[in-house]
């Protein structure tokens, strides 16, 4: 059973989303939140597996309350829910600032129902909501628009020190838009050892999801936005 937790501030929506989730056979809902403030005491209170998260709401945005809700559960040792943003356009600027945060993908609201109850059902088994190559896209539309250029080293990006070759290697490669076989056969490693090594690098940076390693690889120049 998949603990989901719905923020909207308009109620049609979130009320809509909730009975299509209640409907369904393998989903709780354990929760309804109509701003960002509520959504943070609601997760703490029910500890969700997954929060379908609207990004703009008034009082504390979807971004702000994504988080803190991620921050309050790794610093309390408590498994981190996978955050999924709700937009209405696919290339919104707060979408960029959602996947920073640490949500692990996003959804359109005109989503149809299936297709919806199958990406909850996929984020809470621990993977991205959307294809590598699709966050890929959005990743590089907004990177293009950072002022500054990271700061290097010989070895590579100075925030990515703490990271072995190997794990700077596996980055490298999920910010191009490759999934875990395919780096698997790049690097001629077994799947079960690029995600140790994203997990390990995950843990070293302090980042929650997936979505985020890749914000970050651009961020840092690790790779570049049309690199291939």
């Amino acid at each position: 059973m998949i603990r989901v937790l719905v923020a909207d501030d308009q109620v049609l929506i979130r009320a809509g989303v909730a009975a299509l989730l209640r409907a369904a056979p393998d989903v709780e809902v354990v929760g309804e939140a109509s701003d960002g403030e509520e959504a943070v005491r609601l997760a703490a209170e029910h500890r969700p597996d997954v929060i379908l998260m609207d990004i703009r709401m008034p009082g504390v945005s979807g971004i702000a309350a994504t988080e803190r809700i991620l921050r309050a559960a790794a610093e309390s040792g408590e498994q981190v829910p996978h955050v999924v943003v709700l937009t209405t356009f696919d290339l919104d600027e707060y979408v960029y600032a959602a996947l920073r945060a640490g949500a692990s993908g996003f959804l359109l609201k005109d989503t149809p129902p299936q297709r919806l109850l199958s990406a909850i059902a996929t984020v809470a088994g621990g993977d991205m909501l959307f294809a590598p190559s699709v966050t890929r896209r959005l990743v590089e539309a907004y990177a293009q628009r950072l002022d500054e250029p990271a700061a290097e080293t010989a070895d590579g990006p100075e925030s990515l020190q703490a990271l072995t070759a190997r794990e700077r290697e596996v980055l490298r490669h999920t910010a191009k838009g490759l999934s875990n076989p395919e780096i698997a056969a790049r690097l001629v490693i077994s799947e079960a050892t690029v995600k140790t090594h994203l997990n390990r690098t995950m843990a070293k940076l302090g980042l929650c999801s997936r979505a985020q390693a890749v914000v970050l690889a651009y961020e840092t120049g690790l790779v570049t936005p049309g690199a291939r």
